[in-house]
C-alpha cells in the first residue's frame, strides 16, 4: 500500500481524513523532525498539524500563522519573546503571530497551526 493510500478520506465529506504519524511525510523543519499529519496538499484543510521531534530550535515567528503546541513526551523550555517557560509532557502554548518563539530540551509535540500551512510565513529574527 502507498503512502497515499494510508489514509483514509470519507467520501463525500469535505476535508475528513485520517492519517498515522508513521505514514505521514517526515522532514526536516526549523524546530527538528516534523510528521505532516495534516498539511499543505491536502485538500479543504484550514488547519495544519505535525508532531515534532524538538531537540531545541532555532529562534524564529510567523507574521499570519497561529501556533498552537502541545508537549507528548518531554520536557525542556519554551521560549516566547525572550522569556523562558519550562514545559513537559501536558504542557500546552498558544504562540500568536508575531511572537518570536525558539525552545531547549528534547520533547515531542503536536503543533497545530491557523492558517494552513504556508512555509513563507516564517521569519528569523536576525534577518528583521
Amino acid at each position: 500500500m502507498s503512502t497515499e493510500e494510508n489514509y483514509t478520506r470519507n467520501k463525500g465529506k469535505s476535508g475528513l481524513l485520517v492519517r498515522h504519524e508513521a505514514d505521514a511525510r517526515k522532514e526536516k523543519s526549523t524546530c527538528g523532525w516534523r510528521y505532516r499529519l495534516v498539511s499543505e496538499g491536502d485538500e479543504d484543510v484550514k488547519a495544519w498539524a505535525h508532531t515534532v521531534d524538538i531537540d531545541g530550535s532555532k529562534e524564529h515567528y510567523h507574521k499570519i500563522g497561529t501556533e498552537l503546541y502541545y508537549v507528548v513526551e518531554g520536557e525542556g523550555t519554551l521560549f516566547l519573546d525572550g522569556e523562558a517557560h519550562p514545559i513537559k509532557k501536558g504542557s500546552f502554548a498558544h504562540i500568536p503571530p508575531g511572537v518570536v518563539h525558539s525552545s531547549k530540551g528534547r520533547m515531542k509535540v503536536l503543533v497545530v497551526g491557523v492558517p494552513d500551512i504556508d512555509d513563507e510565513d516564517l521569519y528569523f529574527p536576525e534577518e528583521a
